[in-house]
């Protein structure tokens, strides 16, 4: 079962921003906040955002390893944990 948004008018926003944050930050899900009935903008916590961002990040490394898989560009694991070791012992 999805869950349901979290969704307020910006009146609402305006009227009781503290209570709203508050309630954001204990459920840590985003919400979505609404102008004249359509969706105009998405609050999330600091903490959340940056969990996306880590995300992406991560999605976006992977993405490029299966890259450099498919197009050959791989070494060997002896030579990365010698290289590693070095760093390492030079660190």
């Amino acid at each position: 079962m999805s869950k349901v948004p979290n969704i307020i008018p910006i009146t609402d926003l305006r009227q009781d921003a503290a209570s709203v944050l508050r309630r954001m930050r204990a459920s840590r899900e985003p919400v979505f906040i609404t102008q004249r009935g359509r969706t105009a903008a998405v609050m999330m916590s600091t903490e959340e955002y940056e969990r996306s961002e880590h995300d992406k990040e991560l999605l976006h490394l992977l993405a490029r390893g299966e890259k450099d898989i498919s197009e050959g560009r791989t070494f060997e694991l002896e030579a990365v944990l010698a290289e590693a070791r070095a760093l390492l012992k030079e660190g």
